[in-house]
């Protein structure tokens, strides 16, 4: 399979990132099947991306019959299915025996030259392949919160992914508008998160030991380093709880105790304050989504 032949695409998760790596692939031309077994999960996400795309239609963001039409190749299902698919996108909790479970069924039911791709950026590619019969057609493609609006997508071959699979990958990702980042051997995090880790473990240090608060260190980030927003602020858009699984994650498979969660992370998740979708994380929110005061 090369990237041009790629053109129908099975996204499984239609959560927040799920729903709109299915959108932006339809938007650029493919047919998409959006998978997930709960049937409110599906109708809710494509009620909350019509309502973000219909606005951007009306502030004259969007085209809106370019986005109609994307929407016309966008099918759901409560079944995973292989019919005709050339690439599948896996966007499912992240729990590590759920998608090799997953990617065990589907590589028994999608053709022989169909890619296997995870959006994980906790998981590597080897510890998800192994689970397939033909890992050299397994990868990740980890695309970026919002997807509908960053261009970065890391695609990070697993010792048996075969040249053929990458290259395919990346004119993919090339075709759909996004920006490869290649990594040649596969390492936990990747590119973006090790970099943004640093950050992000830095700033948390600084809370932890007194020596600022959460609006402080964000204002630094913004005004000092020209980031467009603060570390707390992306750990509140991304979800509290993806960054802790990451960092857990990291943790099993280096067994370093600097690689553990942060004990602040960790009372947030237990408590369910993860961010933005909860209302509540380093900062309050409204049903909006605006920041109405600190969380913590």
């Amino acid at each position: 399979m090369n990237g041009a032949g790629i053109r129908r695409i099975l996204v499984a998760g239609a959560g927040s990132m799920g729903s709109q790596i299915a959108l932006v692939c339809a938007l650029a031309g493919c047919e998409v099947v959006l998978h997930d077994l709960r049937r409110d999960a599906l109708d809710g996400a494509l009620d909350a991306l019509r309502a973000r795309t219909d606005r951007q239609v009306a502030a004259g963001r969007r085209d809106g019959a370019e986005t109609a039409a994307a929407y016309d190749r966008i099918t759901t299902t409560t079944a995973p299915t292989g019919d005709g698919v050339d690439l599948v996108i896996e966007a499912v909790v992240e729990r590590l025996a759920v998608k090799r479970a997953l990617f065990a069924e589907l590589d028994a039911i999608c053709p022989a030259d169909t890619i296997l791709a995870s959006n994980s950026s906790s998981f590597l590619p080897s510890s998800m392949a192994s689970a397939v019969a033909h890992p050299e057609r397994f990868l990740n493609l980890h695309f970026f919160n919002p997807a509908l609006v960053m261009k970065a997508v890391e695609v990070v071959r697993g010792p048996a992914t075969a040249d053929a699979t990458v290259a395919a990958a990346v004119a993919f990702v090339e075709r759909i508008g996004k920006s490869p980042i290649v990594l040649d051997r596969e390492i936990n995090g990747f590119v973006a998160n090790r970099l943004l880790g640093s950050v992000r473990d830095e700033a948390i240090a600084l809370l932890e030991g007194g020596y600022a608060d959460i609006e402080a260190i964000d204002t630094a980030a913004r005004t000092a380093l020209g980031y467009p927003m603060g570390p707390f602020e992306l750990m509140d858009l991304t979800g509290i709880d993806i960054g802790f699984h990451t960092k857990q994650a990291r943790y099993e498979a280096t067994g370093d105790p600097a690689d553990r969660p942060s004990r602040t992370v960790s009372r947030l998740v237990a408590a369910g304050r993860l961010g933005r979708k909860t209302g509540r994380g380093f900062y309050l929110y409204d049903e909006a989504g605006n920041t109405t005061g600190k969380g913590i």
